[in-house]
């Protein structure tokens, strides 16, 4: 049993899901409550160098230092997860609520966060230990993700800190299943052509 769509989680795409958008991809749940949820894809660089596009941000940028492709979701939308390197006053005073006064750092899971990329780095009161650039995002509405789980096409898991950073994107996906034991480590050996089976 898969467990509920939450904040932090993974959602991992099973073999079965063909659609191109999402196939074999790992999403990293920004947000999943009653209105629904929204995440990005984790496992999907593109050849586009952060420096061509947030250029100020390029240096705390986690290898590959490229941008993401986070989902079909409004894909010239650019949304940004930054791990800090020491927790932020925010989140250790209020780590539930939004970003406070603008500080342009707004808590996630852990030491984990969104971060406004219409400031710069030093505008913001956090020191950076890596961060991804995404374009585009997932997104399911109220009752969506749950009724796909339900049917199959994802599997959810808890997520590391490291999953958000992973200097091994193109091998995530199966990394992530390997690790959770069972059924679902023999499912990360599946190869992309079922007929090789």
């Amino acid at each position: 049993m898969s467990a509920p769509p939450a904040k932090g989680r993974l959602v991992v795409a099973s073999p079965a899901l063909e659609d191109p958008n999402f196939y074999r991809t790992v999403v990293y749940l920004l947000a999943a409550d009653g209105d629904g949820a929204l995440g990005v894809v984790l496992n999907r660089p593109s050849d586009t160098l952060i420096n061509e596009v947030v250029p100020l941000w390029g240096i705390h940028a986690s290898s590959p230092q490229v941008l993401f492709v986070g989902g079909p979701v409004h894909p010239n939308a650019a949304i940004c997860v930054g791990r800090s390197a020491l927790p932020s006053p925010a989140a250790a005073v209020r780590p539930d609520e939004d970003d406070d006064e603008g500080s342009g750092f707004s808590p996630l899971i852990g030491a984990l966060g969104t971060v406004d990329l219409n400031r710069g780095p030093e505008e913001i009161e956090v020191s950076f230990a890596g961060l991804r650039v995404f374009t585009g995002y997932a997104g399911w509405g109220p009752g969506q993700l749950e009724e796909e789980v339900e049917a199959g096409a994802w599997f959810v898991v808890e997520g590391r800190e490291t999953d958000v950073l992973s200097e091994e994107p193109d091998s995530l996906w199966e990394q992530v299943l390997a690790r959770q034991g069972g059924w679902l480590a023999v499912l990360a050996r599946a190869p992309v052509d079922a007929s090789l089976n």
